[in-house]
């Protein structure tokens, strides 16, 4: 990997990122040209050493190596997932010299938002890294900019994880609370079902479509005809708001 300064912008705020792997000539080279690309950087050379950087350190991203011994980057994945802090939605991206399509899917359903197999062009990383700090500030600012959204006759608290219509409070299991926050969050915009699949406890894709036809029947008349919870072709959900 040859590093090349200013093959990306550098962010406004410099994001910190925290890259795990227990290759030292990795860590090094990533750690330099990230630097170079204006991020601060934290490296850790396993599980463990990240679960310990992790307790003093808030972190923008994490960049996982999938093989690592005592511990992988998938189990290292689903650790953070199964958090209840908000550093459990980080963005997580996945090195790995396995690229084989079901160890991609392993990787996802645990959690992680992206995936690169090696040997990879730093530029590549880069670009994935930038693209999913970019989606994970909008999704922040959308919330902070309206904790209660609305659509139709509900209203639904994005902070307090409340949907009501009117005066009535209608009840929500626990995924379908956190499916709905990520939705409402994303201000009409289409969410992935790799996202979906990360709220609450992972799951697998296939559950995600389960799980959105019973939120349907929460609050649309006609769930097989959905007004408000609608399919984005190809790209997954998105909740039509009001205005």
């Amino acid at each position: 990997m040859n590093a090349r300064p200013g093959d990306h912008p550098p962010p406004k705020e410099p994001a910190h990122l925290l890259i795990v792997d227990d290759d030292s000539r990795i860590r090094a080279l990533l750690a330099r040209y990230l630097t170079m690309q204006g991020y601060r950087i934290t490296t850790a050379a396993n599980s463990a050493d990240a679960k310990s950087r992790m307790q003093g350190l808030a972190f923008d991203l994490l960049v996982l190596d999938v093989m690592m011994p005592g511990g992988s980057g998938i189990s290292l994945a689903r650790d953070v997932r199964q958090q209840r802090e908000a550093g459990a939605g980080v963005p997580i991206i996945f090195l790995t010299a396995k690229g084989e399509v079901a160890d991609r899917i392993e990787g996802l359903e645990a959690g992680g938002d992206d995936y690169l197999a090696k040997p990879f062009d730093p530029r590549e990383l880069t670009l994935r890294i930038a693209s999913l700090l970019r989606r994970s500030k909008r999704r922040e600012i959308a919330v902070a900019e309206a904790e209660v959204v609305r659509f139709g006759e509900f209203h639904f608290d994005i902070a307090k994880g409340d949907l009501s219509r009117g005066d009535t409070r209608i009840s929500l299991v626990e995924r379908e609370r956190e499916m709905l926050r990520l939705l409402a969050g994303a201000r009409g915009e289409a969410v992935s079902r790799i996202a979906l699949a990360c709220c609450g406890t992972p799951c697998n894709e296939r559950s995600v479509d389960v799980q959105i036809n019973r939120l349907r029947k929460k609050f649309e008349a006609d769930p097989a005809e959905p007004v408000y919870l609608l399919t984005a072709r190809g790209s997954g959900y998105r909740l039509a708001l009001d205005g």
